[in-house]
Formats: C-alpha cells, sequence, structure tokens
C-alpha cells in the first residue's frame, strides 16, 4: 500500500477530510472540513462508472470496466493531493467483493489515487450507511429503519439515533437487476412482476426478524430511492413522500410508459434512466414484504458515513476497538495474558520497524489486536486453536474492519504458533507477503516469550534485523534462569529456517 501514515499520531487534529465510496454503479468523492467538531462538506463529486455492469461471466472486472473507473479515480485523485493518509477512507463495495481479480484492481487504483484501497463486507458497508444516514437526521428518539440500494446490494438497518442494531445487506441491486430484467430497455409488466418478486424473495430471510423488531420510521438514502422521490413529486402523486399507494400507481405508469428512454419525461437523467425501473422494483419489494408505510428521504450515505468514522478514529472513539474488546468478552479471552503478549510484541516492533518497513499505524494496529486475540480459537478446541481463531476472524463479521484488515489479523493469528509454513500465507497478495511474514514473526516472538503466563513485564531484550534474520540478545544471564524459554526460542529458529528466515539467540 501507498501512503501510509506515521504510527505517531499528530498533536492537531487536520483540518480537512475525504472519502470515496467505489460502488457498483457509481463513484462518490466527498471533500469535508472538521470546524469545531462538525463536518462541513466543502465538495461532492460523482460519476456513474457502473463497475459491477463490467464484470464478465467469470465474474471477472473487464478491462474496460478497470479503464473507466481508474479514469475517474484519477480525477479524484487530483482533490486528495497532499491531504494526510489518516483523513482519507477509499472503499469499495459489492462488485469488488465478488470480482475474481479485485486485488489487481485496487493494487491499479492504489497506484493513482496513493492512498490504501479496501474493501469493505456487506454488514460493515450498512453500518456506514446508517451512521451517515444518523447524522444527516434529527436526533429524534425512536428506532428507524434504513434502506439504501445500490448497483449490487441492498442494505437494511434498523438502528436508534447513532447505533445501529439490526444491520443486513441483501445481494441484489439496480445494476444486477437491469441486467436480468430490463436489459432490453423496455418496462414489460411482466418483467416488472418478476424483478419484484425476485426482491421479496431475497427478503424472506429478514422479513420476519425486522417486522418484529419494529421501527417508527423509514428513511431512504441512496440515488435510486432518490430518483423514486423525485419523480412522485414531478407526477404530484406526493410531495416526495413515498408511500405504498404511490409506488403502486407509479408501478401503473412505468408499464403503460413501457419504454426506458421515456423516463426522461419524467424528471430522471439520462445516466439513471436504464436502472430507475429496477431500482423501483427492489423498493417496491421491500415495501410490500416489510409492509414500509411510507418513507423520506435522506442525504446521508456511505460516503458520509466513511467521514464520520473517520473523525471517530481521529477522536480515539474508534468502532474497531470496540469489536476487540466485544469479541475478547464474547470469546472468553485471556485478556491480561494478551496485554503482556502485545506489551511484549510492540517492544519488538519499536526497534525493527524501521528496518523492516513496518513504522505505519496499520501495521501497530494489526499487532496489537493480533495480541489481544491470539487465542480466540481456545474458545472452539485447543487443538490447532491457532487454526480456528483465524477461521473466526477471517469469516466474522466484524464492525470498523476492511476484509483486507481482517485477513491480515488472521493471517497473525493463524502464523502465531507451531509450524512457520507456506500455507499460512496462501492467497495473498505476494507484495504483501514479506510485511506480513515480519509481523508474524514478531507476534510469535512476543508470545514465546511470555509463554510462561506469569504477566513478567518484557525483558530489556535488544534487537537486530536485517533481511530476512533477527538476532535477540537477552541481558547476561536471563536465559540462563529460563531453560524452558530458551528450548522455545531453538525451536522457533528451526521453525523459521524452513522460511527462510535466520534467528539468533545472544550472538
Amino acid at each position: 500500500m501507498t501512503a501510509t501514515p506515521s504510527a505517531e499520531s499528530d498533536t492537531t487534529t487536520p483540518e480537512l477530510l475525504a472519502a470515496i465510496d467505489m460502488g457498483s454503479n457509481s463513484f462518490h468523492m466527498v471533500v469535508a472540513r472538521l470546524v469545531h467538531g462538525e463536518i462541513r462538506t466543502l465538495e461532492k463529486m460523482g460519476e456513474k462508472v457502473q463497475l459491477g455492469a463490467g464484470l464478465d461471466t467469470y465474474n471477472r472486472l473487464t478491462e474496460d470496466a478497470q479503464q473507466r473507473a481508474l479514469a475517474c479515480l484519477s480525477r479524484f485523485a487530483q482533490r486528495l493531493q497532499g491531504m494526510h493518509p489518516e483523513t482519507v477512507q477509499i472503499v469499495g463495495t459489492n462488485a469488488l467483493r465478488v470480482a475474481r481479480n479485485a486485488q489487481e484492481f485496487m493494487s491499479r487504483a492504489e497506484r493513482v489515487l496513493g492512498y490504501p484501497v479496501e474493501i469493505i463486507a456487506g454488514r460493515e458497508e450498512a453500518r456506514l450507511i446508517y451512521l451517515g444516514v444518523s447524522h444527516t437526521l434529527s436526533d429524534d428518539s425512536g428506532r428507524r429503519l434504513v434502506i439504501d440500494i445500490g448497483g449490487g446490494s441492498t442494505e437494511f438497518i434498523i438502528g436508534e439515533r447513532f447505533e445501529p442494531q439490526e444491520l443486513e445487506s441483501l445481494h441484489m441491486g439496480c445494476v444486477s437487476f437491469r441486467n436480468r430484467y430490463f436489459a432490453d430497455g423496455k418496462i414489460a409488466r411482466r418483467q416488472m412482476d418478476k424483478a419484484v418478486t425476485h426482491a421479496q424473495q431475497e427478503l424472506l430471510n429478514i422479513r420476519r426478524h425486522f417486522r418484529s423488531v419494529g421501527w417508527q420510521s423509514a428513511v431512504g438514502s441512496s440515488g435510486s430511492i432518490k430518483a423514486i422521490a423525485s419523480v412522485l413529486e414531478t407526477l404530484k402523486i406526493t410531495d416526495g413522500t413515498i408511500t405504498l399507494e404511490a409506488m403502486t400507481e407509479l408501478r401503473q405508469r412505468l408499464v403503460s410508459m413501457g419504454k426506458v428512454e421515456k423516463l426522461g419525461d419524467l424528471g430522471v437523467r439520462a445516466d439513471r434512466q436504464s436502472i430507475f425501473p429496477a431500482g423501483f422494483a427492489i423498493l417496491m419489494g421491500a415495501f410490500q414484504s416489510l409492509q414500509i408505510e411510507d418513507m423520506s428521504f435522506a442525504e446521508g450515505a456511505l460516503r458520509e458515513g466513511l467521514l464520520y468514522d473517520i473523525v471517530g478514529r481521529i477522536r480515539h472513539e474508534d468502532v474497531r476497538e470496540r469489536t476487540i474488546t466485544a469479541l475478547q468478552e464474547r470469546y472468553h479471552v485471556d485478556q491480561a495474558h494478551g496485554r503482556a503478549v502485545e506489551d511484549t510484541t510492540i517492544a519488538a516492533w519499536d526497534q525493527v520497524a524501521d528496518t523492516w518497513a513496518l513504522r505505519t499505524a496499520p501495521d501497530e494496529e494489526v499487532l496489537r489486536w493480533a495480541c489481544r486475540l491470539h487465542e480466540i480459537g481456545l474458545t472452539i478446541s485447543h487443538s490447532q486453536y491457532h487454526k480456528h481463531g483465524a477461521y473466526l476472524l477471517r469469516y466474522s463479521d466484524l464492525p470498523g474492519f476492511s476484509q483486507q484488515f481482517q485477513r491480515d489479523l488472521a493471517t497473525l493469528v493463524r502464523g502465531h504458533r507451531r509450524k512457520f509454513a507456506s500455507a499460512i500465507f496462501e492467497g495473498l497478495d505476494p507484495e504483501e507477503i514479506p510485511r506480513l511474514k515480519y509481523l508474524c514473526v514478531l507476534v510469535r516472538l512476543g508470545v514465546l516469550l511470555q509463554h510462561p503466563r506469569n504477566m513478567e513485564a518484557p525483558p530489556a531484550f535488544r534487537l537486530h534485523a536485517g533481511d530476512d534474520r533477527l538476532a535477540v540478545e537477552f541481558p547476561d544471564g536471563w536465559l540462563d534462569e529460563r531453560p524452558l524459554t530458551l528450548a522455545d526460542l531453538e525451536n522457533e529458529a528451526e521453525y523459521l529456517a524452513k522460511q527462510g528466515f535466520t534467528l539468533d539467540v545472544n550472538p
């Protein structure tokens, strides 16, 4: 990754913030200023890239789709120049979640932008959408339902004030529905009926639970829902409020019109006409399945949620810290031991970070959290618990974490003990493997030195690092008093040697 910041945070709070949402249909960027704790938008940019439409039959992004996306990002990049990486978040959603060559595209995107790019899971996307919506609405009491129709997925959230309670992301979006039901540009009754039924089928898994939780108000937050509200107002069916009765009348009008190019008469922009019927069908299915009475529109969305997430991290109100603590409690992790391993590992990291090019905030964070969670797999079984732990961290929904960060975290937990095998790094970006190997070595050293579990402070060891080499020097007599630790270190040297890594003790 490029443009990674120093782990030492600035004492002054940065003023400029930026977020880019690489959606399946549109790419959006927002630049804002932080003024007295409030976010004030300075500039918004958006382009219909239709990345999701560029997935071929093998779920690979075509070169044409990648070029469209990179051209858009190059225009965004000019606005980001000079901004601190801590204040920029760039995320990809459903199209990149399913693309088999997503890593290739992300590497190209990072070179264009000069900042890291991450892919977020569906429920993390839902959390961020709710964060953006809730900050653009009045701070009313009572639960609200939020729906966001994207190009490849639709998010459903129930929350109260600024806290989401139910998060779901369903694999249906206006681009995928357009390609399946309205690809010929016709709005036929039969195809509309099929699309609405499809949406209802997707909602079957959450319908009963969402209804039982309930809500006092419903809000839509996507371009599709905004366009529907605008058309209802243009036709004077409502004042822009979306109701089931209004949707039923609009459905009849759309079928009567018959063709997407006629949507311009209703004020639908040319670049949105082809996906309008698909977005309508998804929302109609949601209204019927969830028995929504009425819905308003909110301007806040994923990109605004990203901005508020940045502010939380700057203020040390990081949702990821809450996620780590929740995992420790849920899986009964020995937190005192985890802290001891963390202290020892960070003491080692601080000595070699510059030599191994690891002195970045993400590297320090992943080390700390891997140490705290390295025994999470014990809740399943002591045998192979490092593998169980890696699986939990790789495939759980972890609020605040991108898919790449979860992968890195899982890799460190998988590789913190026993054989240091190539299998630990299978499927990873080859450019990232050297960095992850170095991080694994540090976690392994921290775990090893705290093996006695006596919560002893890290010894005053000295480290001398080189390429695939680490020399560890302990105080005179320290290892003589700890023969088991010496034996562990000798075994560790053998494990690491199989990956071409040399560990020297008291050279």
